[in-house]
């Protein structure tokens, strides 16, 4: 167990592979447990690796637990080795501690979460909207810059986590959206609010009913999927694309994910790339009024 999680185990880990208190105890007098926070132990060393101490931390506060912020983007390889206090997030309320900096959420999205070099911790879209809060403008804008040029950052998906969190107090919402505008714009690609701007007035120029944006549809497992447009009385969904956003495995599996949730509610489902409205509108705009004129499949779904 400690293997896998370098070189550390928590107290509900041992208790739960069959150590008793007593036995916990004569483990750490005689020094092959060693206490690194309360309930958190290293086996048979002092010595950790970062790796070792951010994994420490996230088990020391517990379930629904993830690496976040500046440790988050140094585990990710955005920023160097945040030297302060290890950074987490969960959805519970728990104090912070000398050496863990706690943020609680009300909830973190199972998008939100992922695992790397088995530690959970957040997506590089949520770290990035994390660290719009705790760095300033020039920092936020260099840590971008890195995600973009080694591609680990899918920027649509950056707007997606952004708006998960919409309504979250302070101004480091504006200065992402900013960035991220800025970073689109100068690899030529375009922003999710562009196609959005696109998709309306295609749909007002060809005399469609205007759709709702950036819709949050719930799934039945409790999760759910942001859509980018919807016209919920007729049941159909469009999704826009482009390839700078879409380029990563993330991306093409999210999407597939998306798509089959909606199906299986009974929507109809389309699928626009940037190329599609800049250069063929008028095929957009009639695959639109065919998809709308149709019955929906279903009314009690979605």
């Amino acid at each position: 167990m400690a293997g896998r999680q370098h070189g550390v185990v928590s107290r509900p880990q041992l208790s739960h592979a069959g150590l008793s208190k007593t036995v916990i105890r004569n483990r750490v007098r005689d020094g092959r447990l060693r206490p690194l926070h309360r309930s958190v132990y290293a086996v048979g060393h002092a010595r950790l690796t970062r790796e070792g101490r951010w994994m420490a931390a996230v088990l020391a506060i517990g379930p629904w637990t993830v690496l976040s912020h500046r440790s988050a983007a140094a585990l990710h390889g955005l920023r160097r080795q945040h030297g302060g206090r290890v950074e987490v997030t969960t959805v519970f309320h728990r104090a912070s501690t000398d050496r863990i900096e706690v943020h609680a959420r009300r909830r973190l999205h199972l998008e939100d979460r992922v695992l790397v070099d088995g530690i959970p911790v957040t997506s590089v879209a949520r770290t990035l909207v994390d660290l719009a809060d705790v760095l300033r403008p020039e920092q936020l804008r260099s840590v971008l810059v890195q995600a973009d040029e080694q591609r680990s950052a899918d920027l649509h998906e950056t707007y997606r986590a952004l708006a998960r969190v919409r309504g979250r107090p302070g101004r480091g919402h504006a200065r992402l959206r900013a960035a991220l505008d800025e970073v689109a714009a100068r690899n030529g690609a375009r922003t999710r609010s562009d196609l959005e701007e696109l998709l309306l007035s295609l749909v007002a120029k060809h005399g469609l009913p205007r759709p709702r944006t950036n819709v949050w549809f719930p799934a039945e497992d409790g999760s759910g999927v942001e859509v980018d447009a919807i016209w919920r009385a007729e049941r159909v969904a469009v999704e826009l694309d482009s390839w700078r956003h879409h380029r990563s495995r993330d991306a093409f599996d999210r999407d597939r994910r998306k798509g089959n949730t909606l199906l299986l509610a009974g929507w109809t489902v389309l699928r626009f790339t940037d190329d599609d409205l800049d250069h063929r509108p008028a095929d957009v705009a009639a695959t639109l009024a065919t998809a709308l004129q149709r019955r929906p499949l279903s009314s009690n779904a979605g």
